[in-house]
């Protein structure tokens, strides 16, 4: 398991001494949490309730029972939940000052789908290239609201809260860039709801993840159109014709994702499974251990390749049944996308009717001659290291390799 950082060490060490000394540090309790969201953001209502109120419950049982968190992984998260919800109170606060936010337009949007380490940060970040494509900053996804300040103060206090990010995990930049102005997942958006993918990636919240699960998507949706929407009132010079958004978790909610928007594109990428499982249960290991008193890296590949096997293969039998409309969909080989990445993106945009200017080709070409492949360092894995047995994952997935070509 990775081992924290010496200072990091140090803190833990002395706010757990402060904790058995009766010294309260942040509360994991979901009313002190809503409270104290409230006091900062100045507004009291939440919005709809699209399933938060039984999250944030779920999320902090689990924070106490199952996530094993370190003091420093307790005040973060407990910080992280009251920003979730502060956000979620200015927002609602703007959309009842500005009955025009839940007007604007979100047309044909283009979604990147497909198993983590597929390609889909780089295919995201290329399309982002393309002044005629909108997507959203993670300056902009972690601080929304225009009464935290300009963009310029926004995008500062973005950068410091990711470079805490980098300290407390040395290395995540070799797996997944950071960066307040590259493009943000979606999964980012959906933690507003309390009920995403990000909650499991970095703790072990076991009860919390059944129940996420179990549930209909279709709220999840609706907010998230409606976070797009606050995004473009608030910026209208960037309002372009097309959204380019990305996440793998999508895979779990497409035929939600398609009721919300019914014109959008997909396209999902695909590369062999045996190679993301690994470096899939790498990531989380990392991100939990910054957090977590103890990581079992054995248990978290397993729990990675269950959940994330099934949710392709559920996915793809919701294609193959017919259930989802087969001309909303462009498959592409992870191989394409790093061997040849602007005839990939011509292919998208053939597909979905686009034009690729040459502005917009030379962007991309000056993005991919600046950030070259390993470009922060190589990410190396083994499927042995997260107790995941290759010939048994070999089987599982053999027709879809045979199906892809992967």
């Amino acid at each position: 398991m990775p081992r924290p950082a010496v200072w990091v060490r140090a803190i833990n060490v002395g706010a757990g001494l402060a904790r058995r000394l009766g010294i309260k540090l942040a509360s994991l309790e979901a009313d002190e949490i809503r409270q104290q969201a409230i006091a900062r953001a100045g507004f009291d209502d939440l919005g709809p309730d699209d399933g938060w109120r039984d999250g944030l419950g779920k999320l902090t049982e689990d924070y106490r029972r199952h996530a094993r968190l370190t003091p420093i992984g307790r005040i973060a998260a407990h910080r992280h939940l009251v920003d979730l919800l502060a956000n979620r109170l200015r927002m609602e606060r703007d959309r009842a000052e500005h009955p025009e936010i839940e007007s604007q337009p979100v047309p044909a949007p283009l979604f990147i789908v497909g198993l983590p380490r597929t390609g889909t940060t780089l295919l995201h970040m290329l399309l982002a290239q393309d002044p005629a494509n909108r997507v959203p900053e993670t300056w902009e996804v972690m601080h929304p609201a225009p009464i935290e300040g300009t963009e310029d103060k926004r995008i500062r206090r973005a950068a410091r809260e990711l470079a805490w990010m980098e300290r407390l995990a040395p290395g995540f930049r070799v797996m997944h860039p950071l960066a307040p102005r590259l493009p943000q997942e979606c999964i980012a958006i959906d933690s507003h709801t309390l009920q995403g993918y990000e909650f499991q990636t970095t703790h072990d919240v076991p009860g919390y993840q059944r129940w996420f699960e179990q549930r209909d998507k279709h709220a999840v949706y609706r907010h998230h159109k409606r976070f797009l929407q606050y995004l473009q009132w608030q910026r209208p010079r960037l309002h372009k014709a097309h959204w380019v958004l990305k996440a793998p978790a999508h895979l779990f909610g497409l035929a939600e994702l398609l009721a919300v928007y019914p014109d959008a594109g997909i396209v999902q990428t695909h590369r062999n499974p045996l190679k993301v499982m690994a470096s899939l249960a790498s990531l989380s290991t990392m991100l939990r251990a910054a957090f977590s008193e103890s990581v079992d890296p054995r248990a978290v590949g397993r729990e990675m390749a269950r959940r994330w096997g099934g949710g392709l293969l559920g996915a793809l039998e919701q294609r193959d049944s017919g259930r989802l409309p087969a001309e909303r969909f462009l498959d592409i080989d992870y191989r394409a996308i790093v061997e040849d990445p602007i005839d990939t993106v011509k292919t998208i945009y053939a597909r979905f009717d686009r034009e690729l200017t040459p502005t917009a080709e030379r962007a991309m070409r000056a993005f991919l001659a600046a950030n070259p492949k390993d470009k922060h360092g190589a990410h190396r894995y083994s499927l042995e290291q997260f107790g995941l047995d290759a010939d048994e994952q070999d089987r599982r997935f053999a027709a879809y390799r045979a199906r892809f070509g992967c």
